[in-house]
């Protein structure tokens, strides 16, 4: 466990260290003081103790530098609260925290169900027999939402797959230069397809595909994706960018191709 959530006066070195860092070299302990909830004369001493300590060195008068020992700790102290909040995020709250699913079959609460992802929806199904499990917290019918907490495992769950279909922007032809017969085909199936930029949205009407979406089009596709979908992004030459780095940020697998 960390040190700095051992003790308060660990915390307040931390916060310190961290406002010096942030602050250097020029460091006003008023300033710093007023941040970290504490009176200037105890900044002062936490400074004097850091400098004894070779966590920071003194270069005039208020003028101080986190030294590499000093960087090595804060790292080193942030690695473990980073694993901590991890800890406590999924291990603790993740069995007590509550969430929604579509119920299977009917189910009771308190019933143990087996969950899984059809469609990019959680379902709940009676009885402990799979990979991933919880607690009912409400009664349901079949096809009604159902309460679940105290998850356990992990469901299993095969990430879907973006494909990013780029269209010329209108300087190049725009829609005019799009197969519309391919974009069609390349948007059939059991995808989800969204748009983004004008000439991919003409382009898919010409096409006859209506995109679930022309907002935020490479989130909707990337969550999509987590959830075990395949997801169309359909996109002008000009948004192409911005698309491809909101789905790679999210971790899924893609591929960016033409469609003229």
């Amino acid at each position: 466990m960390a040190t700095v959530i051992d003790d308060k006066r660990s915390a307040t070195r931390f916060r310190i260290l961290v406002e010096i860092a942030d602050r250097q070299p020029a460091v006003s302990q008023g300033e710093i003081a007023e941040e970290v909830g504490v009176t200037s004369q105890a900044v002062s001493e936490y400074i004097r103790e850091l400098v004894e300590d070779g966590l920071v060195e003194k270069e005039a008068r208020s003028r101080y530098r986190v030294t590499k020992e000093g960087v090595d700790w804060l790292l080193q102290e942030t690695g473990d609260l980073r694993r901590f909040t991890e800890h406590v995020a999924d291990d603790v709250l993740g069995t007590v925290q509550e969430d929604a699913a579509v119920a299977a079959a009917p189910i009771d609460e308190g019933d143990t169900v087996t969950l899984s992802m059809v469609d990019g929806l959680l379902y709940a199904d009676p009885g402990a027999d799979g990979p991933a499990t919880g607690v009912a917290t409400t009664d349901a019918t079949t096809g009604q939402d159902v309460g679940v907490t105290g998850f356990t495992g992990v469901i299993d769950l095969e990430p879907g797959r973006v494909t990013v279909y780029q269209v010329p922007s209108v300087r190049a032809g725009g829609s005019d230069a799009v197969d519309f017969d391919a974009l069609a085909a390349a948007c059939g199936g059991d995808v989800i397809v969204t748009a983004a930029g004008v000439e991919a949205i003409v382009a898919l009407r010409r096409s006859g595909v209506d995109p679930a979406t022309t907002y935020a089009a490479g989130n909707v596709a990337a969550d999509a994706a987590t959830r075990g979908m395949d997801a169309v992004v359909v996109t002008s030459v000009d948004a192409v960018g911005r698309i491809v780095d909101t789905i790679a940020d999210a971790g899924v697998p893609y591929e960016v191709s033409g469609i003229e």
